[in-house]
């Protein structure tokens, strides 16, 4: 006849084996989420994971001045010097940023990503002061009456001297004329997004970013 004590034994015994099967799963999953480029149909995030996240150097390059346009029905104000001056070598961090990558002549695909940008950053309503939209020129800088008049405070910095291809090395390269990059408060590279697609999908991955974010 057996005891309690003896009869309690076994199952004990079963616990770590239940707890193995019960987390194996969610193991596995966390392994091909994070551990490979293949990604489920139901997945929460819109843009592609940049894995691992890079970081990226701090580097002064010469920002782009634009003209001032006044706003209909005030006064016009001055038109800002033609000229660039070195924007701070930490524009990546404090604020979470939105980062195109382009010729400063600005085809079409530019322009429809870069609105595509501006209204993705209107879109967010409250949380509009914790990012920033910023434009790295690759060439023929640049068209400064458009991106006063379309794209008010973008911040445009040339990116086409030495220090701004050490720069531009760690942003992926494919289709880079429709893409908009997603770059934390400290400065990591994390997440591509597709202007072709939804821009309500970048949104939404913006506000899960900064409503868990202590930081930007």
């Amino acid at each position: 006849m057996s005891t309690p004590a003896s009869a309690a034994r076994p199952k004990r015994g079963q616990l770590p084996l239940l707890a193995l099967l019960f987390f194996a799963p969610l193991l596995l999953a966390f392994l091909i989420y994070y551990g490979s480029g293949w990604r489920p149909a139901g997945r929460t995030n819109h843009g592609v994971l940049i894995l691992p996240a890079r970081s990226l150097p701090q580097v002064a390059l010469p920002q782009v001045a634009l003209p001032q346009f006044a706003v209909p029905g005030t006064a016009a104000s001055a038109s800002a010097p033609d000229g660039e001056a070195p924007a701070a070598a930490s524009v990546f961090s404090g604020k979470w940023s939105l980062v195109y990558i382009g010729r400063g002549d600005c085809d079409a695909e530019c322009r429809n990503t870069l609105y595509f940008m501006r209204q993705t950053h209107f879109g967010l309503a409250n949380l509009i002061p914790r990012v920033q939209r910023v434009f790295l020129v690759t060439a023929d800088c640049c068209d400064r009456e458009f991106l006063a008049r379309e794209q008010p405070k973008l911040i445009t910095l040339n990116a086409q001297g030495s220090a701004g291809a050490a720069l531009l090395a760690l942003f992926p390269g494919e289709r880079r004329a429709a893409s908009i990059f997603v770059v934390d408060p400290r400065g990591n590279l994390m997440m591509r997004y597709d202007a072709h697609e939804d821009p309500k999908g970048l949104r939404d991955d913006l506000k899960k970013l900064l409503a868990l974010s202590h930081i930007g």
